[in-house]
């Protein structure tokens, strides 16, 4: 019966890639018809599994966006790669959890792989820790949540021990144009969008490095300082060089938000456009953009990787004893259990290779 499955699904979606570039890119029923095509009464007996696929494949399938449709262009969304698709079945089929080593030795270790191509890639310093996430707001969140626990170690403070109630106050600078996962991952953290010091932007969305200047030096006490690679709506990237610098003499904590940006540091052609990146603490970026592997494939990266190793201390017993020698993933992300991303080793390799080819330089 597997078989018989797994062969009708492939063919379907194999039908979909194949007829792919042919289609409407949008979608072509209304929400009322798209709604009357799946919603039913919850059954009293159930189908066969084949009937059930082929029931959502032809409810859904009109409500689809194309976007991996050569003439998509809409918002920054990449279309997944034939070998990134090919990657997330056996992963879905492999059905591994990568909370810890004794759960997946397997996805421990292609994560671990993972990381040290994205690194290098990136051209970031390679002993910074990583973690897989589900997008840049889960990495911005992991990323920020860190650099709270430090800035606030460095003014004596354990936010891990006494939480934020008596805490000193944290400044928060970032352009008025960034983005707003930002200011999410502010709130969730729960540090308060008030704590916010806006920077004025030029016309593209770029922080005014004269305005940035004077807003750190108003700055008393833990500062954290959220760069942008990539403005979402203008592709405009803020002066990192110069602002990373100021803010290293000023003691702050500098995160970069390169959701989609930040690939630009694999490219000789237009790598000057984050100079100076690699000196940040912390970086945010997406593999189902430029890399092109399916949702959902986030990546936070810290430069200190011990504080990055110790956001969460709890440990679940029946997880076993924790061995240093082996990666586990709940130490870098948030979540515990979590499938492997094994399509992001597919999408980065296949970004190397382009690379090195001499594609997008």
């Amino acid at each position: 019966m597997i078989k018989k499955l797994l062969t009708h699904t492939a063919e379907a979606a194999i039908q979909y890639r194949q007829t792919l570039a042919g289609r409407p890119v949008g979608v072509t029923v209304t929400h009322a018809e798209l709604l009357a095509n799946v919603k039913k009464d919850l059954p009293e007996t159930g189908e066969t599994p084949e009937e059930a696929i082929q029931a959502l494949t032809a409810g859904v399938e009109p409500g689809l966006v194309h976007n991996a449709n050569p003439r998509y262009f809409g918002f920054v969304i990449g279309g997944a790669t034939p070998v990134s698709v090919a990657a997330d079945w056996l992963t879905s089929v492999w059905n591994q959890n990568a909370q810890v080593y004794l759960t997946s030795p397997a996805a421990a270790v292609v994560e671990e792989i993972v990381g040290q191509w994205l690194l290098d890639l990136l051209g970031l310093p390679h002993d910074s820790g990583v973690g897989l996430v589900t997008g840049t707001q889960m990495a911005h969140f992991t990323a920020l949540s860190v650099a709270r626990n430090v800035v606030l170690q460095k003014q004596g403070w354990d936010a891990d021990a006494y939480g934020l109630q008596g805490a000193p106050v944290i400044n928060i600078i970032c352009g008025e144009c960034c983005h707003a996962t930002v200011h999410s991952a502010v709130r969730l953290m729960g540090l308060g969008t008030q704590n916010i010091r806006p920077v004025p932007a030029d016309e593209q969305g770029r922080m005014r490095l004269s305005d940035f200047k004077k807003a750190l030096e108003i700055c008393r006490g833990p500062t954290i300082v959220c760069v942008q690679a990539g403005n979402v709506n203008t592709g405009a990237f803020d002066p990192m060089a110069e602002i990373i610098a100021l803010s290293k003499k000023h003691g702050a904590w500098v995160h970069v938000d390169g959701a989609f940006g930040l690939w630009a540091a694999a490219s000789p052609r237009f790598r000057h456009l984050v100079a100076g990146v690699a000196e940040a603490d912390s970086w945010a970026t997406d593999g189902h953009k430029w890399l092109n592997v399916p949702y959902d494939s986030g990546v936070v990266m810290i430069r200190d990787s011990v504080a990055h190793q110790n956001l969460k201390t709890a440990h679940c017993a029946y997880a076993g004893n924790t061995d240093n020698r082996f990666r586990d993933g709940s130490q870098w992300a948030p979540e515990n259990s979590r499938r492997a991303r094994v399509c992001a080793l597919c999408g980065a390799a296949e970004f190397g290779q382009r690379r090195r080819a001499g594609i997008g330089r």
